[in-house]
């Protein structure tokens, strides 16, 4: 299908407009159905990139550093994502092992590394390849990231047993809650503003490589 410049398809009736350059805080509607087909998006083309590589520094610490200390009748303990996911799998729960690796660990870190991917080369004003297949595996793979249900997880975890051991919070534990804030910014990209700066960096190229 070849794509058309300065025109928006809506997604609900496809109602073909013409893209308006719309002002700060304001919303295009389809004129058949009333379905919002864009947006201005304020600064996001400029803290996206940012954003992303800070969330891979911190979910980095996130899951190399210990989430907590526990201490136990003179015994001290520390534990991290993937000594609980070994221990999960040794007491014979693969399969919730298996969930949590991917939830916390697989799922979270492929989007971040997607949108790494196509937001670098934009930077530029190029297109990554493989652009809206990555932009379409991104919004699959959304509602699988469970950074935040993981972390309340261990804040119940760590109330309970506050009770009979003194628990020391560990670098890991304050990287998930700013790993959580990160992901939720970050993952709420619109699509269609990263249309918006693929048809900026394709309207920037000299017409003979645009043409290649």
């Amino acid at each position: 299908m070849k794509e058309v410049p300065g025109v928006i398809v809506c997604a609900s009736c496809d109602a073909v407009h013409v893209r308006l350059e719309l002002q700060a805080r304001e919303v295009a509607l389809c004129q058949r159905c009333g379905l919002e087909i864009d947006r201005h998006h304020g600064q996001q083309n400029d803290w996206m990139l940012p954003l992303t590589v800070a969330s891979l520094m911190v979910f980095t610490v996130a899951h190399v550093f210990p989430i907590v200390q526990i201490e136990l009748r003179g015994l001290s303990s520390q534990t991290t994502l993937l000594s609980a996911v070994i221990a999960l799998a040794r007491e014979d729960m693969v399969l919730v092992a298996l969930l949590v690796l991917a939830t916390t660990l697989l799922f979270p870190l492929s989007q971040m590394l997607m949108l790494l991917w196509v937001l670098v080369p934009l930077r530029w004003q190029q297109r990554a390849p493989g652009f809206a297949w990555l932009l379409r595996a991104m919004q699959l793979l959304k509602p699988w990231g469970m950074v935040e249900i993981f972390l309340l997880g261990v804040l119940i975890a760590i109330i309970k047993l506050s009770s009979m051991a003194v628990v020391m919070p560990g670098p890991a534990l304050w990287a998930f809650m700013a790993l959580t804030v990160l992901l939720t910014v970050v993952t709420a990209f619109d699509p269609r503003s990263l249309w918006r700066m693929l048809d900026a960096a394709d309207a920037y190229q000299p017409v003979e490589s645009r043409a290649q």
